[in-house]
């Protein structure tokens, strides 16, 4: 097995972490917190917006089952990228979009997509997800992983998620585990 890790963050990370998580060849993810200031920070220091974290998802994929271009095709299905701090209801520098690259062929690749689809005009309005290196990354509290199916009774994960992620399902069928 070939692995290869990236950090993406496309608004609340319940929803990209449980897309992802049923995804053939992706080993593992996680939600975290990434690109801030403070080491180790909690949720509720996150959500104040003072931080300077984004909410994200660190994917890890097997290359041999799954293309980096392929990973970064379902992220940009999973989310706006043309909100700036923001997903939907949910507002502040915790929400912007962004991908995280460790390696300059992420790097190309994430650049690549975005061109593409602006070329294409996928999006009526500019892609503004942010393309950074990591710069930190720590993985949220334990109750935050896998919290989509731990919670299935939550209102924002039946208002939110749950419609996001049988698009999603809909969408992606033929990748899914």
């Amino acid at each position: 097995m070939a692995t290869e890790s990236i950090t993406l963050a496309g608004g609340c990370f319940w929803c990209i972490e449980s897309a992802f998580n049923s995804v053939e060849g992706v080993v593992s993810a996680y939600s975290g917190y990434t690109n801030g200031s403070v080491d180790n920070p909690s949720y509720e220091q996150v959500c104040t917006g003072s931080t300077g974290h984004t909410e994200a998802v660190q994917v890890n994929f097997d290359t041999e089952v799954i293309s980096r271009r392929e990973i970064l095709e379902i992220f940009f299905a999973l989310h706006d990228p043309t909100q700036l701090n923001k997903q939907g209801n949910d507002t502040g520098p915790q929400y912007r979009g962004g991908i995280y690259y460790v390696s300059e062929e992420q790097k190309h690749d994430a650049f690549q997509i975005i061109a593409e689809m602006t070329e294409q005009e996928v999006w009526p309005n500019p892609i503004v997800t942010e393309v950074e290196p990591l710069s930190n990354y720590f993985q949220a509290e334990d109750y935050h992983q896998d919290y989509f199916s731990n919670n299935p009774e939550n209102v924002y994960c039946n208002m939110v998620v749950a419609p996001k992620l049988a698009k999603f399902k809909k969408t992606f069928a033929s990748r899914l585990k």
